[in-house]
């Protein structure tokens, strides 16, 4: 097969075109491996099972790179007229308008997304398929973001994080972001608005810096963290995302952010991009996920508790 060839995939019903699948997204080089458009569609149907939990009914901001991680990037929001009719849309509120979205409720949809050279699907905290909609989260996510490369600082800061959480009754699970830091995931019951989880989420942040003000930070300006780790709460805003898990980074070597154990959290062989759409799957079948409640929790108790210990 060339470069230029096409390769049907049948996705349940449906048969998904890839369009030039020997197309490199991922040049090899630099101790990295190289990657093609066949290998991106190959590894998002077999995460498929994995990562559609994580995606139904989420509107989705699309990380595209149409000739790889050499050419332009495109952040894509809105939903091209040409997008075959079965791909799901929604249709959420912006200021002085709408925007519609693209939903991956599907495996045909994956597929269909990888053909578009989507590397990174960025989802939002909300479900526009559950009572209350876009404005009320049932994902809180905490971003650790250290000042370089310096997974250690990340690992403890984790740690100092789930400590927090515990405090306050919340449950959480780490994963890895595919570039350099983690994402604490916190499942919540969709029952507060995304003003009131925007703001426990900034209270949480602050009250962790406060406990540790000589190694974490919420300053937002990169200049006044130093070489603090800084705890960004920003992607609990309205139509803010987050990186979805089992996605694939835009970076050489096609990391993948991937779902940990707290236990391999604290693995010092682990870092940021330890996986790879070569092995994120054999990841995803161990469920690193499985103790996380089945329902979200309600967010009241914690903000009372949160309170009550805040310096």
């Amino acid at each position: 097969m060339s470069r230029d060839d096409a390769r049907t995939i049948r996705a349940g019903r449906r048969s998904v075109r890839i369009q030039r699948p020997g197309k490199v997204l991922f040049p090899g080089g630099g101790g990295a491996k190289e990657y093609t458009k066949g290998d991106l569609a190959d590894y998002y149907r077999a995460v498929a099972p994995y990562l559609l939990p994580h995606l139904r009914g989420r509107p989705l901001m699309l990380e595209r790179h149409p000739d790889g991680l050499d050419g332009p990037r495109f952040m894509q929001k809105n939903t091209p007229e040409h997008y075959p009719e079965w791909i799901a849309r929604a249709e959420v509120g912006k200021e002085g308008g709408t925007v519609t979205h693209v939903v991956c409720n599907d495996t045909a949809t994956l597929l269909y997304l990888a053909d578009q050279a989507c590397l990174t699907l960025h989802r939002w905290l909300s479900r526009t398929d559950r009572a209350g909609g876009p404005d009320h989260p049932d994902r809180l996510v905490l971003d650790l973001d250290p000042p370089g490369d310096d997974f250690a600082a990340v690992r403890e800061a984790a740690g100092r994080l789930r400590e927090l959480l515990d405090d306050v009754g919340l449950p959480a699970a780490p994963m890895t972001t595919g570039s350099r830091g983690v994402h604490l995931v916190v499942p919540l019951d969709g029952r507060h608005d995304v003003d009131t989880v925007r703001e426990f989420a900034r209270d949480l942040a602050e009250t962790a810096a406060a406990r540790h003000p000589d190694r974490l930070t919420t300053a937002a300006r990169k200049q006044d963290r130093g070489d603090r780790l800084y705890l960004d709460v920003q992607r609990n805003a309205y139509a803010q995302t987050a990186v979805a898990p089992y996605t694939v980074r835009a970076r050489p070597g096609a990391p993948v952010a991937v779902p940990l154990t707290w236990e391999q959290l604290e693995d010092p062989g682990v870092d940021a991009r330890r996986w790879t759409i070569a092995d994120a799957v054999d990841q995803a079948r161990t469920d690193p996920w499985a103790e996380l409640p089945a329902r979200g929790r309600a967010l009241g108790p914690a903000r009372r508790r949160l309170a009550d210990i805040r310096p």
